[in-house]
């Protein structure tokens, strides 16, 4: 029997890094977390307590000192790069989100180089608003796939008066870029995969969520389902347009890493596009407890009339072999999730 494979998890409390921990772990795989904190790790051992004779931590407080995977990275055989900043509202572009996102990338690509020859490959997170042409629009008639890249410059981004939704994408850009451009002019001794998925809706699975701390697409369908809310108020407009499953984002970066054929490649990871009226219509439908706080808007409507790019994900189906759940599920699936929340918070 062949010795078991241990693989590193960056950033090991997020929303996606959780269902990533799930894959590996039910896969047979030890996995090596970062996080910032002791407490975060324990956190992160209740939330896979099945798994604790498997699971381990690092703990790299700041990803974008240098050298700060190099003691994470020694003795594992793949990483899964999953941890950048996820925030739009920031007082500072370029310090709360380029440079993190770029330099905690670069960091522990360099780390693997130098201390962890036997690694063959790495998996990196980057998203669909790295492919995302923001200055396009909705851009109707025109199709996304993984050739398409986010122009946006570091400058642009950089500059006060940039949105922070703008510099978000940017950094998500740049950073895989800097990966790209790593491979490329380093040559390590293993290949890259990227994944980039939209707006990634499924349950909650990270030890860290609570309402008041929800990552932003869980904070984005809780905004639907608020107890504030009354069913004549207005539905939210997208600025988002495309969605996926969490778990399918996990099986991903399982498949990602497990593939021979998907080594040097990039995969958009979706299933199609969304609206709020959509969501709105399916809480209402499938969760009767909701329809009081979930706003009616114009149900049926759809996408109310916008005309959209269309998205394909037929390479990553393909090769990486994944069947994209519909909307239903995980939005059915983190609602049930989040009301499972509120019962904690209300017990705490």
């Amino acid at each position: 029997m062949a010795p078991q494979k241990t693989i590193l998890v960056t950033g090991a409390s997020g929303f996606i890094a959780a269902h990533v921990l799930t894959s590996f772990l039910e896969a047979g795989y030890a996995v090596r977390g970062t996080v910032r904190s002791e407490a975060t790790a324990e956190k992160v051992r209740q939330s896979h307590a099945k798994y604790a004779d498997r699971l381990s931590f690092a703990i790299v407080p700041d990803m974008g000192v240098p050298d700060a995977f190099d003691d994470a990275v020694k003795g594992v055989d793949g990483v899964i790069h999953t941890a950048t900043p996820f925030q739009i509202q920031v007082e500072d572009n370029e310090r709360d989100l380029l440079r993190p996102a770029i330099d905690g990338t670069v960091n522990i690509l360099q780390s693997i180089k130098k201390y962890a020859p036997q690694v063959n490959r790495v998996v990196v997170t980057s998203s669909f608003a790295s492919i995302f042409d923001l200055s396009k629009g909705n851009r109707p008639g025109y199709t996304y796939t993984e050739a398409d890249w986010n122009p946006a410059t570091y400058e642009e981004a950089a500059k006060p008066t940039t949105s922070g939704g703008f510099a978000y994408c940017a950094a998500k850009a740049l950073a895989e870029r800097a990966a790209w451009d790593f491979v490329a002019t380093e040559k390590p001794n293993f290949d890259l995969v990227t994944l980039c998925p939209p707006m990634v809706y499924g349950p909650n699975e990270n030890a860290t969520a609570d309402l008041s701390k929800l990552n932003t697409s869980s904070a984005d369908l809780y905004q639907l389902m608020a107890p504030t809310n009354k069913p004549t108020d207005p539905l939210p407009t997208n600025g988002f347009w495309s969605f996926v499953d969490v778990r399918d984002v996990a099986l991903a970066h399982l498949r990602a890493y497990e593939v021979p054929e998907a080594g040097g490649e990039r995969f958009f990871l979706c299933r199609g596009n969304f609206s709020y009226q959509m969501m709105a219509d399916i809480l209402r439908e499938k969760i009767p407890e909701l329809r009081d706080r979930v706003p009616i808007g114009k149900p049926g409507s759809g996408f109310g009339g916008v005309e959209l790019y269309k998205p394909d994900s037929s390479k990553a189906q393909k090769i990486l072999g994944i069947k994209f759940r519909d909307l239903e599920e995980p939005v059915v699936d983190a609602a049930r999730s989040l009301l499972e929340l509120e019962k904690k918070t209300v017990a705490a």
